[in-house]
């Protein structure tokens, strides 16, 4: 089993800036995927950013270049630079990972087996 632990979210002012972290325990070895999923009150969860082993990754089209997502295999933690954070980004996010992808797309949240708590980001 995995366990993911995010941390890093604040309230923070729009034009600002945040680092999450998601630390993975458990049997990590087989992981190749980490992502960043958010959820929007009273709106689906959706796929952030995606980083697999080798180090390809993914956004989703809303990050637009303001997000950076990276993945220490050594420490098992995969952090998400967020900069030109907007009040539309207020959301709770949450780090997923899995071995394989389990659907057709990285961006379906049912790919992912592995979830964290969440991490709550507001901006104003």
């Amino acid at each position: 089993h995995v366990q993911l632990v995010e941390s890093g979210g604040d309230s923070v002012q729009a034009g600002g800036s945040l680092t999450l972290s998601c630390r993975a325990s458990g049997r990590t070895n087989g992981l190749n995927y980490m992502a960043w999923f958010r959820r929007v009150r009273g709106k689906e969860r959706e796929g952030v950013a995606v980083i697999q082993r080798d180090g390809d990754h993914r956004y989703g089209e809303f990050v637009k270049g303001r997000f950076s997502i990276s993945w220490d295999n050594a420490k098992n933690v995969a952090t998400l630079q967020m900069n030109g954070l907007k009040p539309e980004d207020t959301a709770m996010y949450y780090c997923a990972s899995d071995i394989r992808l389990r659907d057709r797309s990285w961006l379906i949240p049912g790919s992912f087996t592995y979830w964290g708590r969440g991490t709550q980001v507001t901006v104003s």
